[in-house]
């Protein structure tokens, strides 16, 4: 975006990966909702496309704003006018260093954990997100002890109606084959080759694209497919390995059967994993898929950047930090402006992708001296992935996130085909979440952005007898 507002400035892009992810098949669903795959490409594409940019491979080693300069880990030195920092988030692991302990969050590390997987007969699955909701679905011959801090799976994303409509999907014995996928799948080129330590969870790979899990072989040892324990209301208390397990003289579990009697593990396990509700499992190794947190340590230092609670870089409206000249975009920050009131911040590829493009707008805006208004992907929190080979659509407050109790919600529900959840304040909509192929999401998007009153139609807004767009179109 910025090669295109200033064909005649040289642009620099840092990076510390050999590839650069790159956004292809876009496609605009509806207003706020949008489809893409994202690609990793060599840098030289992007050089090719645009001679006006110079990709830099080097990590960046320090920022010294007041001097408008960027020193990278190779040694050199860039002066910069206008600076945009978008070096995304780094996955929150549960003990760092812990060899047994994979995080997940990027190409590298879920290369790692296939290596891993092919001889695991058990392993234990941390977080209740995204990727640990995908994890847990795609891995098969490999019992799976999933620790959940919440009530219900896929918190993140779902209530515990949406979580109960999707469980069965996981019991299911044999699971039909998956929909052919239509994003691409990427590793990063002749990497393959060098082992890596498993515990390096500070090095810096990419963002995992929306379906980072097709093309690799989540395959454990085990003839099975679907084996899942899932552990509610607990976290990770401690991890023992093997030798302080045998000295502790206590009790792990077999993983549990139907009959509900729990039984003595009588294998051995290379590390343990006791939970915060007394239960201790065995297990060949740990997933920490427990969310990620901005990844700002390269540039505080000696910088006096406002953070945010969340530890991202604070911008403003126009995605400007607190110091001059410097923008942030992506995981890396945090929104610190008046949010729409049916928009919030979530750190997901659609997002990052918007983040960055309005960024470029306002660099561009803000070197001509024009004024610019925000962009209209930050009305509505709008957001579409794939979750158990269901399409998931999640609008505005779907959630009922920073509503109180004051609201109520609506649901549909056909067993194994569709969830409708509709959240409602005032008789108008404020969010929704739409599982299956229900064609209600630019009808809703409408509904939820022009905030009409909508208590004359009681529950007669998700009967299925009522074709509801004609009534919106």
């Amino acid at each position: 975006k910025l090669a295109m507002e200033f064909p005649s400035e040289d642009i620099f892009l840092m990076t510390a990966s050999p590839v650069i992810k790159a956004v292809t098949n876009f496609k605009q669903v509806s207003k706020t909702l949008e489809e893409f795959d994202v690609e990793e490409q060599p840098s030289s594409v992007l050089e090719k496309r645009y001679p006006n940019i110079k990709v830099i491979q080097s990590g960046v080693k320090q920022l010294k704003s007041d001097e408008h300069k960027i020193f990278t880990e190779d040694g050199k030195e860039y002066m910069y006018e206008k600076l945009c920092l978008c070096a995304g988030a780094k996955p929150k692991l549960i003990f760092e260093g812990n060899p047994y302990v994979l995080g997940i969050r990027d190409t590298d590390s879920a290369q790692a954990f296939q290596k891993n997987l092919a001889q695991a007969e058990r392993i234990v699955v941390v977080g209740n997100g995204g990727i640990a909701l995908e994890l847990v679905y795609e891995i098969q011959g490999c019992e799976v002890i999933w620790a959940i801090k919440d009530k219900a799976i896929g918190n993140t994303f779902f209530d515990a109606g949406a979580a109960e409509f999707l469980i069965p999907k996981l019991t299911a014995e044999n699971q039909e084959t998956p929909i052919e996928c239509k994003r691409t799948k990427y590793t990063v080129e002749g990497n393959e080759e060098k082992e890596r330590p498993t515990a390096v969870s500070d090095k810096l790979g990419s963002a995992l694209g929306p379906d980072w899990h097709e093309g690799l072989h989540l395959k454990g040892t085990k003839e099975f497919s679907h084996k899942v324990h899932i552990e509610t209301l607990c976290e990770v208390k401690k991890i023992h390995l093997q030798q302080e397990f045998i000295q502790l003289q206590r009790t792990s579990l077999a993983f549990p059967k139907e009959e509900k009697n729990v039984e003595p593990d009588e294998v051995l396990w290379p590390v343990y994993v006791e939970l915060t509700n007394g239960k201790i499992y065995g297990c060949n190794f740990i997933v920490s898929a427990t969310g990620v947190v901005p990844n700002v340590k390269p540039f505080l230092d000696g910088n006096n950047f406002s953070v945010g609670e969340d530890g991202g870089l604070k911008v403003d409206k126009h995605m400007h930090t607190s110091l001059p000249g410097i923008y942030a975009a992506g995981d890396i920050c945090t929104a610190a402006w008046e949010p729409s009131p049916v928009w919030h911040q979530m750190r997901l590829w659609t997002q990052a992708r918007q983040m960055g493009w309005y960024a470029a707008k306002c660099m561009a805006a803000d070197t001509a001296g024009e004024s610019i208004d925000m962009d209209f992907c930050f009305e509505l929190f709008a957001h579409v992935t794939k979750f158990f080979n269901y399409k998931v659509v999640v609008l505005g407050k779907y959630n009922a996130q920073g509503l109180g109790l004051d609201h109520e919600l609506m649901l549909r529900c056909t067993k194994g085909q569709e969830y409708v959840k509709v959240v409602m304040q005032n008789g108008r909509m404020m969010g929704a979440v739409l599982i299956g192929e229900t064609d209600l999401e630019e009808t809703f998007e409408n509904l939820i952005l022009n905030q009409m009153d909508l208590s004359a139609y009681g529950e007669d807004l998700l009967n299925p007898d009522i074709d509801i767009e004609d009534y919106f179109d």
